[in-house]
């Protein structure tokens, strides 16, 4: 967390901790729609993205990137869904949310209107348990920059 209590993302760790370094936290957001659904988590309060200097935009956008890949290794999703919205909550945070054409909304956004129900659950419908993904998440982070206790 960080230096703005008024803030959500400040005041909370915004999800399931996966990883964490002193610059950025990963976090899985509990979403039963959407289970493979991830944000990194810039830890000082900044809104936008172009408020960091070079090198810390670098190291967010590589941490976006190994999600991503993590996803894409584990999940052969049918799309990574990548946003950078900032409009409810102004705190700079990604989205990485892997996406199938069977999820209740494909091929509209997560946030857009359902097109269908999923049966079984959509977690049941992973090749994977979640806890197995996370780690996987951890492994990819943590060698582009090894994890922080706090």
């Amino acid at each position: 967390m960080s230096d703005q209590p008024a803030c959500e993302l400040c005041a909370a760790s915004g999800g399931l901790p996966v990883h964490r370094t002193l610059d950025w936290r990963v976090v899985r957001v509990a979403d039963a729609a959407f289970p493979a659904f991830y944000r990194v988590i810039w830890n000082t309060h900044v809104a936008e993205f172009s408020d960091l200097d070079t090198s810390r935009r670098r190291a967010c956008i590589e941490a976006v990137a190994a999600v991503e890949q993590a996803l894409r290794q584990s999940l052969a999703p049918t799309k990574i869904n990548l946003a950078s919205l900032g409009n409810v909550v102004p705190h700079l945070h990604w989205h990485v949310i892997a996406r199938f054409a069977w999820d209740s909304h494909f091929p509209q956004p997560v946030w857009g209107k359902a097109q269908r129900k999923v049966e079984p659950a959509a977690e049941a419908r992973l090749p994977l348990a979640l806890a197995t993904l996370d780690t996987r998440v951890a492994a990819a982070l943590h060698e582009l920059s090894p994890a922080v206790r706090g």
